[in-house]
């Protein structure tokens, strides 16, 4: 090495830094579905989204930020789970044959606004676009289930939506019962 000896061996830091006050992004999303009684199908029939990113600076990547979140939170909601063999703890999902995940013909068109508040907390004005996608789609969705549901007496749903577990509950609520978990 051609590095003196004081500059050899691991490197090593240590910092102090207070950091300002955090921004926080806003927004709602409305997700409207179909449900099939008679299998448990759902079929996203409508779904919209506005996202408070503070100030955009690339509207069309937020906008696909905020489209690839919805579809990872969609696929939460309804398709995606990692089964274990309970004996081997061998993953049962381990190959796309095995865990389902949306495809673009999962969706109807998405309509996403954004809402352009500027952060006071950061001189760009900006807050973050990613998470305003995901993290609400798990309960637009879900809810959305539940609520086309509730007149057969369905009160939750287990993630992920898959249709046996949504036929389930709707014999479940059809037999009168209600317990704590009539969706898993």
């Amino acid at each position: 090495s051609d590095l003196p000896a004081e500059l050899r061996g691991p490197l090593a830091a240590v910092s102090d830094q207070t950091l300002p006050v955090a921004s926080f992004p806003y927004g709602t999303q409305i997700c409207e579905v179909e449900v099939d009684a008679e299998t448990g199908a759902v079929e996203i029939v409508g779904y919209a989204a506005v996202d408070d990113v503070g100030r955009a600076v690339n509207p069309m990547i937020v906008h696909g930020q905020t489209h690839g979140g919805i579809a990872q939170g969609v696929g939460q909601a309804l398709l995606e789970h990692s089964h274990y063999d309970p004996a081997t703890g061998q993953l049962l999902a381990a190959s796309f044959m095995d865990y389902a995940m949306p495809r673009a013909d999962t969706f109807p068109e998405l309509k996403t606004a954004l809402s352009e508040v500027p952060s006071p907390t950061n001189r760009l004005g900006v807050r973050s676009g990613g998470e305003g996608g995901t993290t609400p789609a798990l309960a637009a969705v879900i809810n959305a289930i539940v609520d086309a549901l509730a007149e057969l007496g369905v009160h939750h749903i287990e993630m992920p939506a898959t249709p046996e577990r949504v036929w389930r509950a709707i014999q479940t609520a059809r037999a009168g019962c209600r317990g704590p978990n009539p969706g898993g």
